[in-house]
């Protein structure tokens, strides 16, 4: 099997290095921003461009529902269907599942569960999401498997892992006929669970592993644990993930867990909270978030954020965009969804090449040492 991923530097832990798929290459460490339903909201396929992704993420659940697979297999695809004919990811469809589980049922040969839009019943079997998968036409595509809630206890957290790796088999063996027919060039990973429980996650990862995936995801984090939870369950897992194969931290968006993650080398990440906050008057900024649609904001001229080089911060007013907000302008939540966008693919950037440089505990020191100053009366603007 050719090697996904190529490994350009490493300091530390933290790696830098590049994944090639069939829609081309991605840098990593990588933020995908999140297209939920084939789109990333407020943004186009050119403003997520610009801001420098080169990798987004679609919702298999979302997807699936609307509208539809076999539309989107009809029109060539996500890359085609959405114009973003660069890298795409679709996850497996069981975190939303898992979040929408008061309306589903799991049992050992999958989910039954009625469509948040209208009631209608369907079924997700591992074979069900590997074939919508297929029809996306995602480059990276996911297991099945069984995120479960926070607090689990351990009866329910083994569960979750039996039945993430029997599910993962099943993916396996599916996806695995259509590569060898070249039916597909897509690369399934898998998903690592575990809850909070060491010896759990520890037992998953051997289990995947040995199966031999080209990637492996670590899900079941960032789910309503502490973050020194997450912490010591992400460094006690990565032990047992391959060093040459991609790893991804599943839903992680904060700056300062992205920064935490890197450092003991993770590849991958994606979460809806940076345009979703957008769009509900926060944003991300070089000095921590500021929530624009607050009164403090009515009359300032200043951008943003003054120490970002985005074209909305060269261009508009806190005032402005404060005012979009209010008026409830669809402007308003384009404007802050491309600033906040710009900012974590800059942050990427800049963890990229701190990596080149040998420089990666500096960066990090450096930028939460800024992010974490606060937004002082009379220089920055009130928080």
């Amino acid at each position: 099997m050719t090697r996904l991923l190529a490994l350009k530097g490493i300091d530390g832990h933290a790696r830098r290095g590049e994944i090639s798929t069939s829609h081309g290459i991605f840098q990593t460490p990588a933020f995908m921003p999140v297209g939920t339903s084939g789109a990333v909201k407020a943004m186009t396929s050119g403003d997520l461009e610009r801001c420098g992704a080169e990798i987004i993420l679609g919702n298999t659940y979302h997807l699936y529902l609307r509208p539809g697979t076999q539309i989107i297999k009809s029109q060539g695809g996500l890359a085609e269907f959405n114009g973003w004919r660069k890298p795409t990811l679709t996850d497996s469809g069981g975190f939303q599942i898992f979040s929408l589980r008061d309306i589903s049922t799991i049992s050992d040969e999958g989910v039954e569960f009625r469509s948040h839009h209208d009631g209608s019943r369907h079924f997700f079997s591992p074979v069900t999401s590997m074939q919508v998968q297929h029809d996306i036409g995602a480059d990276i595509i996911m297991a099945f498997d069984y995120c479960v809630p926070y607090p689990a206890d351990r009866d329910l957290a083994e569960l979750g892992v039996e039945r993430t790796w029997l599910w993962a088999q099943e993916c396996m063996e599916y996806h695995g006929n259509l590569v060898e027919s070249g039916q597909t060039q897509q690369v399934l990973f898998a998903i690592v669970q575990g809850s909070t429980y060491r010896d759990l996650r520890r037992l998953s990862a051997e289990q995947l592993v040995a199966m031999e995936f080209p990637g492996y995801a670590i899900g079941g984090l960032s789910v309503g644990e502490s973050k020194e939870e997450m912490e010591t369950m992400l460094a006690h897992q990565i032990e047992y993930l391959p060093q040459e194969k991609p790893r991804y931290l599943m839903g992680v968006g904060y700056p300062e867990d992205i920064l935490m993650a890197v450092g003991y080398g993770v590849d991958m990440f994606d979460c809806v909270l940076p345009t979703r906050n957008a769009r509900t008057g926060n944003v991300f900024t070089s000095r921590g978030q500021i929530t624009y649609r607050n009164a403090a904001y009515a009359d300032d001229s200043r951008p943003l954020d003054p120490e970002c080089d985005c074209p909305v911060c060269a261009r508009y007013s806190r005032a402005y965009i404060r005012h979009l907000y209010n008026q409830s302008e669809i402007t308003g939540m384009v404007l802050a969804t491309f600033h906040s966008t710009w900012f974590f693919q800059n942050l990427m950037r800049g963890i990229r090449e701190s990596i080149e440089q040998g420089r990666f505990e500096a960066f990090r020191r450096e930028f939460l040492e800024r992010y974490r100053s606060g937004w002082k009366q009379g220089e920055m603007g009130a928080v």
